[in-house]
């Protein structure tokens, strides 16, 4: 499923893109002359919205060339830490995680919102998250994911995952992923808990004896399979599975999704910060916002106001009433001790 892999493999490595390879090979250098914009994306058919976005500037910009570096490489952020002077890179996205991190090391700007007219068009909750820095560009959502031929009452509520009906079909994600994490922050909140208190998560997973999905992607592969009946999983996997004919259909359970968000921002020490924040607010525009949104994407807006395609709306919330709902993770108390959750989880859940 290459659409899973792109876009989770970039977060997963904390600092999406690039190392070796550029188009020419190395980063750039006597950028004053070129007019040239390289911006970090993510890999395959998910960089299409940023080229849209990418083209559409250009035209704007006679003599303008923006550069997407696709890569699932640490080498990204090691270059622009090393770099003397201008930054070799411009902007670049980040999930929840790693934008934390970017925060803490320094390599990203803050925005400032008078350069960025649709900034306050943004909803509130999403600003917040991102402590100042950088624009909430898209999200990806966690939700239930269930067969129709082997679940005959659709789950509407995350406790729903334990109903007797559904003893032996019930998959969940390891918690090495964001898909795991966010899977445990939801149970743990549902039972009682929260992020910092996920007792309740690991004593109700156990009750459900699961089937373990190694990665996102196996776990997406277990439902392809009919080996599980429900589990949590990305929007888009979902959608990829309903796409292949699969009898797959995808709940938005209460109390709500989980958004995983991805910010777009300034790198420090970027040459042609003016540009940059013309790209971020393309970014918040509502024909980007729409585009991403559609399918085969299925990115979650960030921004009031769009019109979500028809197509994408049974896997994209579409209303405002549909965003409200949106349940998020506090990362700051789960990136600490992530690799200690996900010891844990290994000990006491995967076979």
């Amino acid at each position: 499923m290459p659409l899973t892999l792109d876009r989770r493999a970039f977060h997963r490595t904390l600092l999406g893109a690039g190392a070796a390879v550029l188009a020419g090979g190395t980063p750039r250098t006597g950028r004053g002359q070129d007019r040239e914009l390289i911006i970090i994306s993510y890999g395959g058919q998910l960089q299409e919205p940023h080229r849209w976005l990418a083209d559409r500037m250009e035209k704007r910009h006679p003599g303008l060339k923006i550069r997407l570096v696709p890569s699932e490489s640490q080498d990204i952020v090691a270059q622009i830490k090393a770099a003397q002077g201008y930054s070799p890179y411009d902007a670049m996205p980040n999930g929840e995680p790693p934008h934390l991190i970017g925060i803490k090391e320094g390599y990203i700007d803050k925005v400032d919102p008078g350069k960025i007219p649709n900034y306050g068009n943004v909803y509130p909750e999403f600003v917040r998250k991102s402590q100042g820095y950088g624009v909430p560009a898209t999200y990806s959502l966690i939700g239930l994911a269930y067969n129709t031929q082997l679940v005959k009452t659709p789950p509407t509520s995350w406790t729903d995952l334990w109903r007797p009906e559904y003893k032996g079909l019930v998959g969940v994600p390891r918690a090495s992923s964001n898909l795991g994490l966010g899977y445990l922050a939801i149970t743990a909140k549902v039972f009682g808990g929260a992020e910092d208190r996920l007792d309740p998560a690991f004593a109700k997973t156990k009750e459900l004896k699961p089937v373990v999905g190694r990665t996102p992607t196996a776990l997406a592969q277990l439902m392809e399979r009919a080996e599980i009946g429900v589990a949590p999983l990305w929007n888009n996997d979902a959608a990829t599975l309903a796409g292949k004919g699969m009898p797959i259909r995808f709940v938005k359970p209460d109390p709500g999704p989980v958004a995983i968000i991805s910010f777009f921002s300034a790198i420090s020490r970027t040459q042609h910060p003016e540009l940059v924040n013309e790209w971020l607010n393309d970014i918040l525009s509502l024909e980007y916002q729409a585009h991403a949104a559609d399918r085969p994407y299925y990115f979650g807006p960030t921004v009031k106001g769009v019109n979500v395609p028809e197509a994408a709306r049974p896997y994209t919330p579409s209303t405002p009433d549909e965003v409200l709902r949106l349940q998020t993770v506090d990362w700051e108390k789960i990136v600490p001790v992530r690799g200690q959750i996900v010891d844990r989880f290994d000990r006491e859940l995967s076979s």
